[in-house]
């Protein structure tokens, strides 16, 4: 019977996602109205899902078996993992083994998926979880595997070369106007990032599979978690920073690689100044998002012209609430929420410039993975409590990766 739920449930994940990708079809050709349409049909399968996934947890349980199934190689990779962790001993898990269980495809070096830790799979039923999701900028950015690497130097182009023109007979016999293209780098270096979580000591008396399952998972999502913050702001040290957030990217020379649109308040209008603010004189940006916090987005969706109708409407993604789009006539704009972006909304005009939503292609980011990551549990920091604490460390670094390849809406310093 397992099986039969199984597939249904992968059925209608399926069926769930040809109408999600029909969707961005449909609104990338600005048929908004079929877009909608097929966002509110996936959405309407939603129900479906969850009551195959609360069957496939009761027939887990009266099985007494954990998912996903592992072969009997990973199974006692798990349960030597987690003896070494009862005992206060440290594992490691690889570069790759991280990028797995983040979902990230290294070879091609694409983009983090959903996977462990934006919603952990569930590993067992003695600890029930509901926490707050991941911002998913995380799944979204360009990465790399840098084990081994001190840092390196991504290459950029930071202005093009210019074709001349010039009349024949006026050209003949003299030296032509040169126009070189101009270089830069941007540098990626490694910052160490530690993660803490607490769990009831009883967590210990899962089997050892699901122990190390659940330990995994808790840890992965603290350190998805903070990476995701610093993608956005980078790693607060005050001057010499390694890992570069989108706020705080610079070139080698100490060149910001972004560009800002002032702005002062959530209004009519505000939308428009800052995509038409990104990209080229001969473009739209492609693949560009809004990021900006949930309060922004509450005030977005509030706007009202004089008849009390919308400006702007929001769609959320029905497959993850995190990200969705808002639609202003034939305008379109994807975007993903991130608690730690600071909002616009209640805001006021300070002794420096305040940087507040961003936009701009998130490909444009380099997220690269310096090493191992390494996990050990500690009784006895909360002991008193009973509770175990799960310690994490790992070497990440990033940067923008393209000139001007974000724009962030900046609320002027007062007097600025």
């Amino acid at each position: 019977m397992r099986d039969t739920t199984r597939q249904k449930y992968l059925d209608a994940m399926n069926r769930r996602g040809d109408l999600i990708q029909q969707a961005d079809a449909a609104f990338s050709e600005g048929n908004v109205e079929r877009g909608i349409d097929l966002t509110n049909q996936a959405a309407a399968i939603n129900p479906e899902i969850e009551g195959y996934r609360a069957l496939m947890a009761q027939e887990e349980k009266f099985a007494g078996v954990s998912a996903p199934a592992m072969d009997r190689e990973a199974r006692d990779l798990a349960e030597e993992r987690a003896e070494a962790l009862r005992s206060g001993g440290r594992v490691t898990f690889s570069a790759r083994e991280v990028a797995d269980a983040l979902g990230l495809n290294l070879r091609d070096s694409t983009t983090l998926a959903t996977g462990t830790l934006l919603k952990p799979d569930r590993i067992g039923t003695t600890i029930h979880e509901n926490v707050s999701p991941v911002s998913s900028i995380i799944d979204q950015v360009y990465v790399q595997d840098l084990t081994g690497c001190q840092s390196i130097q991504e290459p950029l182009l930071l202005a093009d070369m210019e074709a001349q023109g010039a009349d024949v007979a006026t050209a003949a016999g003299t030296a032509r106007t040169a126009s070189d293209p101009s270089f830069g780098a941007a540098k990626i270096s490694p910052y160490e990032v530690s993660v803490t979580s607490f769990v009831d000591r009883n967590l210990a008396r899962l089997t050892p599979v699901s122990y190390e399952e659940k330990i995994r998972s808790i840890a992965m999502r603290a350190l998805r978690r903070k990476v995701s913050a610093m993608i956005y702001n980078g790693d607060g040290q005050a001057s010499n920073n390694d890992m570069y957030g989108i706020k705080t990217a610079v070139d080698v020379s100490g060149n910001k690689l972004y560009k800002t649109v002032s702005v002062t308040a959530i209004a009519a209008g505000i939308l428009e100044d800052i995509v038409f603010s990104y990209g080229y004189d001969e473009e739209i940006g492609g693949n560009a998002r809004l990021y900006l916090n949930k309060a922004d987005l509450a005030a977005i969706g509030k706007l009202r012209d004089s008849d009390d109708h919308a400006l702007y409407k929001i769609i959320p993604d029905p497959g993850n609430a995190n990200t969705g789009r808002i639609t202003d006539g034939g305008l379109i704009v994807p975007y993903t929420i991130g608690s730690a972006l600071t909002a616009l909304t209640g805001s006021s005009a300070g002794s420096e410039d305040l940087q507040t939503m961003l936009y701009g292609d998130p490909m444009n980011y380099e997220l690269g993975l310096f090493g191992n990551y390494s996990i050990r549990i500690d009784e006895s920091v909360k002991a008193v409590e009973r509770m175990n604490a799960i310690l994490g460390d790992v070497m990440v670094g990033g940067n923008l990766i393209a000139k001007d390849g974000f724009c962030i809406a900046t609320l002027a310093k007062s007097g600025g």
